[in-house]
């Protein structure tokens, strides 16, 4: 398959305003973003832009960036229209879908989302997932759940439903779904043409309309969940993670 890394990013973020350009030891937050993509050797990486600050951004660095409508309802719409635009021939068959606010990511975290679609040939999307050690996350609804049918091995499974309730009821791990996703380049347009499901709306996560309309979501599993930057909080605790001071384990991100 031929991969491309899609970014999307825009400022309007209420709990950080201008997110994407936070300083993070002297580069935006998006760029962090985009060199942890560069790193994971997957394949061409574009912003997918909603303001021309962020674009101006990468470009400073000499990335790729399109600038698209700021008004994007969603991260999955602002993708689909940057891949029209920077790949119009359709070269590219599998699309990553990275979130721009997570500038510790491993790159590990993203090839076993690559791994989970590409093993399935039938599969339409990937993603990744971790189990539950913190049991105040179980009740958190800003940590959602992943119910899945997990192969024996329990490497990499089928999602069977996604929620923001501790599910499914009774003993065994419960996991957290990371917001990490891949498509085949038809499922991708297949499902920015659906309107939003019963499910979705009620849930208020729009991976359920893949499952409504029967699509088929893999899961690859992780050991580790990557920082998301919503709060101040969390932007420092960025800034610690990346401080290029601090001792690393093989593999783990420097800025």
């Amino acid at each position: 398959m031929n991969p491309i890394v899609l970014i999307p990013a825009r400022m309007a973020s209420t709990r950080l305003p201008g997110k994407p350009l936070a300083e993070i030891h002297g580069e935006p937050m998006i760029v962090q973003v985009w060199r942890r993509a560069i790193e994971a050797d997957i394949g061409r990486v574009v912003v997918a832009a909603g303001e021309e600050a962020i674009a101006r951004a990468i470009a400073e660095v000499g990335g790729e960036a399109v600038i698209t409508d700021p008004a994007h309802p969603s991260g999955t719409d602002r993708i689909s229209e940057a891949l029209r635009r920077v790949d119009p021939d359709g070269a590219h068959d599998m699309i990553v879908n990275l979130q721009g606010d997570l500038p510790v990511l491993e790159p590990k975290t993203v090839r076993a989302a690559i791994d989970a679609l590409a093993r399935i040939g039938d599969a339409d999307m990937g993603t990744v997932a971790c189990a539950i050690h913190d049991p105040g996350d179980l009740m958190e609804t800003s940590v959602n759940k992943v119910v899945v049918a997990w192969e024996p091995d329990g490497r990499f499974g089928r999602a069977l439903y996604f929620s923001k309730w501790p599910v499914p009821w009774g003993e065994g791990e419960v996991f957290h779904h990371i917001g990490i996703y891949t498509y085949r380049r038809a499922a991708l347009d297949r499902f920015v043409a659906l309107p939003p499901s019963p499910l979705e709306k009620r849930e208020r996560l729009e991976q359920l309309r893949a499952l409504e309309a029967g699509m088929r979501i893999e899961v690859g599993r992780v050991e580790t969940v990557p920082l998301g930057v919503d709060t101040p909080a969390q932007l420092e605790q960025a800034r610690r993670l990346l401080d290029p001071a601090r001792p690393r384990s093989p593999g783990e991100p420097s800025a």
